[in-house]
């Protein structure tokens, strides 16, 4: 528990703060005066000031915000408001950019770190085998091997790749054997089974599908293209994802911080590796999410840029702008509430947003 609350908050602090300092930068860069940098949303706990600017570590780990001067106000000196379009739009984007470029570091630096990689059927000293699916009324079915299991060993020999493994069973058709595996929660197991010599080919003597996973860190020029790849195929996967969630195949599933606690528990116990691809799938969630035209969220606020640029210049009153990112954020605050709801009651049921 200590490792998943400690982990989540670190997780939480770096994305916001690397989505803050996109604003942050680019205003001060801009000559945009910002009031108060802070991390999480008030009542604050810890804070002091430096020059203009008030730092902030705030209570409710809900994000974080950067309180620029008259943001809606024209008028106000050294406020966003008052700066051209471009810049307006530059300030409020970076942190969404900042979000959409974190997940190429973040991939790349799982590559360099010691990881499990999957490598099929190769030859190797250090590797383990890996049970990726189990075929329901099998020998391994009915015998209790669980997808996930890792094959320590059979008859006492140890198993570390998948030939080895195949000769075994090979040589033990239609004889009893032992195999002690590892299950998912570390805990292991002696199984009794009998091979069958007559089962269908494509299930095989015991019935399971394996893969052979091997400890390995690539050099940073190996890593960062590595990183590029995973992250094209991240992208490509959030893309079919959203595709399926609007046809109706997919089932939509929200979660909040409870439930993204939940599951940086789980994912930290397979690798520090893993938790960084988890990370940088959160990282692009929150950049696109907070470009999408919602009051209150970056991509509401630059709703009303580009409509006043549409309109040649012609601003939408600030107390109405004002007015409606106040609704948005009210309306936010009760979907959290209504997610975190579903968090919790699933967390309590046992229940998993993992596969």
């Amino acid at each position: 528990m200590l490792v998943t609350i400690v982990s989540f908050f670190l997780l939480l602090i770096v994305l916001i703060l690397v989505h803050e300092l996109g604003h942050f930068i680019t205003a001060k860069l801009s000559k945009v005066k910002v009031e108060e940098f802070g991390i999480f949303l008030p009542p604050r706990l810890v804070s002091f000031k430096k020059g203009e600017t008030i730092y902030s570590l705030n209570a409710i780990p809900l994000g974080g915000f950067n309180k620029l001067a008259g943001e809606e106000d024209p008028k106000a000196p050294g406020g966003l408001a008052s700066k051209s379009i471009p810049i307006r739009l530059l300030v409020l984007s970076a942190g969404s950019l900042m979000n959409l470029i974190l997940p190429l570091i973040l991939l790349s630096i799982s590559y360099m770190i010691p990881h499990l990689e999957s490598v099929n059927n190769i030859m190797t000293d250090d590797g383990e085998v890996y049970v990726v699916e189990v075929i329901a009324d099998s020998p391994a079915s009915r015998a209790g091997i669980l997808p996930d299991d890792t094959i320590l060993s059979v008859n006492g020999e140890q198993i570390i790749n998948i030939p080895a493994f195949e000769n075994i069973i090979d040589l033990n058709l239609d004889k009893e054997i032992t195999i002690e595996v590892k299950h998912s929660d570390n805990t292991t197991e002696s199984i009794p089974l009998t091979p069958q010599s007559n089962a269908l080919e494509t299930q095989g003597a015991i019935g399971v599908g394996i893969t052979t996973v091997v400890k390995k860190s690539y050099p940073f020029w190996e890593a960062i293209p590595q990183g590029a790849i995973g992250y094209w195929d991240l992208i490509l996967a959030y893309k079919d994802g959203i595709v399926d969630m609007a046809r109706g195949t997919v089932a939509i599933e929200l979660t909040g911080p409870v439930g993204i606690a939940q599951m940086t528990g789980e994912i930290i116990r397979t690798g520090f590796a893993n938790l960084l691809r988890f990370a940088a799938v959160i990282s692009l969630n929150l950049g696109l999410v907070n470009i999408f035209p919602i009051p209150a969220m970056d991509g509401g606020r630059i709703v009303f840029v580009l409509i006043e640029w549409v309109r040649r210049g012609k601003r939408i009153s600030p107390k109405t702008e004002g007015m409606v990112h106040t609704i948005g954020f009210l309306l936010l605050m009760v979907a959290f509430v209504i997610i975190s709801y579903h968090d919790i009651t699933r967390l309590i049921s046992g229940g998993s947003l993992l596969p």
